[in-house]
């Protein structure tokens, strides 16, 4: 005996599957650039820590003042600010080549000497007031960082003090 089925449409059912395929569709790629975007926020997080301790590290080998062995206190003192900075944006103290970020610029790295001298004290580089654009679909608005902020404590950097006997 041989059965013989037909397809049936169903009349309240055309179009639910192309329906279907909308709103999970939708929901991925909306989820999709939601961890995208926040993969470039943790990326940018990384990045302004990175800048900070490039800074401090190079800070912490320049004497601070001229002559060297004299202490130093203040901020965005001393004559190699413009270095630094440099340093921490561009990776190299003249400031050429490739930024670190395209958007970060030398008024957001502030240098901090605290009687910093050869092999005393320490400097602080930080990074304040980078404003971040946060694009997600439906939500853009721009957001100001956390202050990022690293300290190093001074090194002789191969200068001998100016007290020794």
């Amino acid at each position: 005996m041989i059965m013989r089925t037909r397809c049936i449409k169903r009349q309240g059912e055309l179009g639910s599957t192309i329906l279907e395929f909308t709103f999970v569709a939708a929901t991925f790629f909306m989820m999709l650039l939601a961890i995208t975007s926040g993969a470039n926020l943790y990326f940018t997080h990384n990045a302004l820590v990175e800048a900070t301790r490039r800074g401090a590290r190079f800070a912490a080998t320049q004497a601070a003042s001229s002559p060297a062995g004299t202490l130093t206190t203040g901020t965005n003192v001393g004559p190699s600010v413009t270095a630094i900075r440099n340093y921490a944006i561009y990776g190299n103290a003249a400031g050429t080549g490739p930024k670190l970020m395209s958007s970060l610029e030398p008024a957001n790295i502030s240098i901090q000497y605290a009687s910093f001298g050869v092999g005393t004290g320490a400097v602080s580089v930080s990074v304040t007031g980078y404003n971040y654009n946060l694009v997600i679909p439906g939500i853009s608005q721009q957001m100001t960082m956390p202050p990022y902020r690293t300290t190093v404590t001074g090194e002789s950097a191969g200068t001998v003090s100016v007290t020794c006997p």
